[in-house]
This record gives structure tokens, sequence and C-alpha cells, in this order.
């Protein structure tokens, strides 16, 4: 199940969401990645509430080696997620990880 509480991450970004280069959680070879992109998928934006919808932010995550799109957004110190098959999840957002690129 997709709604598991992940282990891996950034505690400066309770500080400062926004951000230049994605955030990752990892477990094992399951990992999520949260970007500060808005979210742009359709079935997860009609999921939400119209009134929060603009609130979250885009991310994808591989779980079993199969790859989901989702959207998130920050909740107290967690980021909440919610998938295009109506899974949600949430990561403490000190288990979040900056992915950097060279």
């Amino acid at each position: 199940m997709k709604a598991v509480v992940f282990c891996a991450a950034l505690a400066t970004f309770a500080v400062a969401p926004a951000f230049a280069e994605e955030l990752v959680a990892r477990q094992g070879d399951d990992s999520v990645r949260l970007s500060d992109a808005a979210c742009k998928s359709e079935l997860v934006l009609a999921r939400l509430d119209p009134s929060s919808a603009e609130q979250y932010r885009s991310a994808s995550a591989v779980f079993q080696g199969q790859r989901f799109q989702a959207c998130w957004r920050v909740v107290g110190n967690a980021a909440h997620l919610v998938y295009e098959d109506g899974d949600q999840g949430i990561i403490p957002v000190n288990e979040l990880k900056p992915e950097l690129t060279a």
C-alpha cells in the first residue's frame, strides 16, 4: 500500500518550503519525489477540495517497481500526498532529503 510513512529527509524544508531541487524520501527501492512545480495531474486535482487544490505541488513515486503520479502539500510537519488512484500518504518533513543535480 502506497500510504506507507517513509523513512528518509530535509528539516529545513519546514522553514523554507520553496526549493529549487526535488526532495526525495527513500525506503529500500521505493521512493517519493516532491517537486515545487504546481500539481497538474487532472486525476489528482479531481480528488481534491477545489479550495485547497492550488496549494498542491507535483510529486512522483516508485513503489515495487511501479511509477505513480501524485500531488502534495505541507500539512503541519509533514507532506501530505494524494495519488492518482486516490491513495494517500504522509511523509514527515524531517524524512525528506534534497535530490541534488550536478
